[in-house]
């Protein structure tokens, strides 16, 4: 428990709306999204502005406080669990977008900033932010670059990490790091790329500079159905292999597709074993040569349906399956985990089949959505966490899906970044000599672990990660979002 003393002081930093300590004001902050993970804070601090942050962190340090930065608890894994004796850190009032350079391509925002809020703004200028995570209508750009997001877009236009230019942040204590240049590239070590994907455990990130590019000319995407899942994921890597870079390219199997046609009536064929959506853009000459070559492509591959879309509505319907595929799943079952790993395309055929065995070993079903381009999974497991036993079995589910994909050359992770949920298997992605690295890194920024102390970096004793989304009873934290 935090001292009287203590919170008196932290009083004094900030308006009284902004330091919550009652029972009921602190409720709503108990998860980060994830509801199956939940811990009441013991006071909840929202600043209003950079001062007040560094205020916050200069008094944390000074009493040995440990410090949990949040955003708008909206993530999709726990990634900022509240810890007992600590502050939680929320920056949600931080969502200013402060610049907007349309000749350098650049927008200067608050870590509270939605990443389509960026998009809105920049589109006078004829200009875009590209990741989107999911959700990219919800999620805040503190939070992708603290979990180095990835999502529909990031086969052509990268990650985070690859989007942003230069942050702000404040180490606990309380000392300003201003991370890059507003160039390409900046001398010294790259303390950028260590810091995005760094799940908010070396400093609090108050500004980021993103870039922004062209709206592009053309957007159209072709709809194929297979009879086979192997066929669908074979024909992922033939796609590329034709010299075909997708803006976006995204699989469902069997039951997805039939979840998100019952919810959004997108336009999908029911009768087959998976879907491919595949979005290329560009200039009209690019985009019309793609479509041919995508065409032979899936035809070639064995789909036994192919569509293109004819309209800018028929587009966005083609999507709209896809993005209401996670509330749409949720209608089948009282529960599901929302998976997340990568592996690498050529083994999608194989890692597909091994789930589908996997479900009957386990008992339990499985819906398959996956940003298939870049090869991150995100299997929905489905149980019912009023039968005993289920909600176990829908973890061990879940550690096997990521064991497997590091099995098969890939990562324990994807775009929703590292939770507490996850901190259980790292030793099956990493070894004991790169687990010690991160704490010496650690240890670098943070001596002291005060920042964010229950994440991401587990203790050599303690050395096995999770990846999921606990549903229940269909609650999606908001389900009027679209989902990638």
């Amino acid at each position: 428990m935090l001292s009287p003393a203590f919170l008196s002081q932290l009083r004094k930093l900030l308006p009284d709306h902004s330091v919550l300590h009652a029972r009921e004001d602190l409720v709503p902050f108990e998860s980060d999204g994830l509801s199956a993970y939940r811990n009441t804070p013991d006071v909840v601090a929202l600043p209003e502005n950079e001062s007040q942050v560094a205020a916050i962190l200069r008094l944390c340090h000074a009493n040995q406080v440990a410090v949990v930065a949040r955003g708008a608890g909206t993530g999709l894994a726990a990634g900022a669990l509240p810890v007992d004796g600590a502050v939680l850190l929320v920056l949600s009032k931080l969502n200013q977008i402060r610049h907007i350079d349309p000749q350098a391509r650049t927008a200067t925002v608050q870590p509270g900033v939605r990443n389509l809020a960026i998009s809105e703004a920049a589109a006078v200028h004829g200009l875009y932010y590209a990741p989107d995570p999911s959700s990219q209508i919800a999620c805040s750009i503190g939070g992708n670059v603290a979990e180095n997001s990835g999502g529909v877009h990031c086969l052509k236009y990268g990650l985070t990490v690859h989007n942003i230019l230069k942050l702000r942040a404040w180490t606990i204590a309380g000392e300003l790091l201003e991370i890059g240049s507003d160039t390409l590239d900046s001398p010294g070590y790259d303390l950028l790329a260590l810091m995005t994907g760094s799940e908010g455990m070396l400093a609090v990130i108050t500004e980021v500079t993103v870039k922004l590019l062209p709206r592009p000319q053309r957007a159209q995407v072709v709809l194929a159905a297979f009879d086979d899942v192997a066929k669908a994921g074979a024909a992922v890597g033939n796609i590329i292999a034709a010299g075909v870079i997708p803006a976006g390219l995204e699989m469902m199997d069997r039951l997805a597709i039939q979840a998100a046609e019952a919810f959004v009536h997108a336009g999908y064929p029911l009768d087959c074993e998976a879907l491919l959506l595949c979005e290329v853009d560009g200039v009209n000459e690019e985009v019309s040569d793609d479509i041919f070559t995508v065409h032979e492509v899936l035809a070639a591959s064995g789909a036994i349906e192919i569509h293109t879309a004819e309209s800018e509505e028929q587009r966005l319907r083609f999507w709209a399956g896809r993005k209401a595929a996670f509330p749409a799943v949720g209608r089948l079952a009282p529960d599901y985990y929302c998976m997340d790993g990568t592996i690498p395309r050529a083994q999608l055929p194989h890692v597909l089949r091994r789930i589908s065995e996997m479900s009957l070993e386990f008992g339990l079903a499985v819906a398959n959505v996956f940003h298939a381009g870049d090869g991150n999974l995100h299997p929905l497991i489905l149980f019912d966490a009023n039968q005993p036993g289920e909600l176990h079995q829908a973890e061990a589910f879940g550690s096997k899906i990521l064991e497997l994909c590091v099995e098969v050359g890939g990562t324990i992770t994807g775009e929703h970044g590292v939770g507490l949920e996850k901190i259980n298997q790292m030793c099956a992605q990493f070894a004991t000599p790169e687990l010690t690295r991160f704490h010496e890194v650690k240890a670098a920024f943070d001596p002291d672990k005060l920042l964010n102390p229950g994440k991401a970096v587990p203790e050599l004793h303690r050395c096995a990660e999770w990846g999921a989304m606990h549903i229940h009873g269909g609650q999606l934290p908001h389900p009027e979002l679209p989902r990638f």
